[in-house]
């Protein structure tokens, strides 16, 4: 998969004078890594926002900063926002180097179609959402998709052990994990346990009740006037 290509520039405005620059359309940014010093740097902000939805946090980006030649490789440390609005405030960037393997936590997607799921009572349960992983940064897969074919039946589970990833990229959660299983809808069962107890609570009334009847028949018998 290629990688995403982003323009930048250097950024001298700072604090609270970058609320100029977004106004004009422009988010303020930082890149830094190790070994490396951070700079301040800016984007158009549709752009940015055009990367961030495509790649997210595990897609490796090139930097075009208009001053150097190179571009930087880097993936998106951080995005913040305004929690009311939504705005796009500020973008940080982790530039890396290629040649050292890095660890990342990669999104799992869930894909197919399950055959439990045709029984009403079955349902899919997803216990994980991100897998963490270690290889080079240019073998770090933009999401993991698991296939949920093979689960026919409530009780079945996928754990962390039964992924295959290409040989250059080390899973590191703990493998006995489970990911997704097929499990019974609690309604449902519930439902059932409600009907079973109803269904026993009338057995035992109507046992009781003939019991009854059946002890005041005798009595009934000995208190009766003889004829005259």
């Amino acid at each position: 998969m290629t990688n995403l290509n982003l323009k930048a520039a250097t950024r001298d405005i700072t604090g609270k004078k970058t609320r100029f620059l977004r106004r004009q359309g422009i988010t303020p940014d930082h890149i830094f890594g190790h070994g490396i010093e951070s700079l301040a740097l800016q984007c158009d902000t549709t752009e940015l926002q055009r990367i961030i939805a495509q790649g997210g946090t595990t897609r490796l980006i090139d930097i075009n900063i208009e001053e150097e030649k190179k571009p930087r490789s880097a993936f998106i440390r951080e995005i913040q926002r305004d929690a009311i609005s939504g705005q796009l405030l500020h973008v940080d960037f982790y530039q890396i180097k290629k040649t050292e393997k890095m660890t990342a936590d990669i999104p799992i997607v869930l894909v197919g179609e399950a055959p439990a799921t045709k029984s009403k009572e079955n349902m899919i349960e997803q216990l994980l959402t991100q897998l963490g992983v270690s290889c080079l940064p240019d073998k770090i897969p933009p999401q993991i998709e698991i296939d949920l074919s093979p689960l026919e039946e409530a009780g079945q589970t996928i754990h962390v052990s039964d992924i295959i990833l290409d040989a250059d990229v080390t899973v590191t959660t703990d493998p006995e994990q489970p990911v997704v299983k097929v499990s019974r809808i609690k309604v449902a069962v519930e439902k059932e346990e409600v009907a079973e107890e109803v269904e026993a609570e009338e057995a035992e009334a109507e046992a009781a009740e003939a019991a009854a009847e059946a002890a005041e028949a005798p009595a009934a018998e000995e208190t009766k006037e003889p004829e005259a």
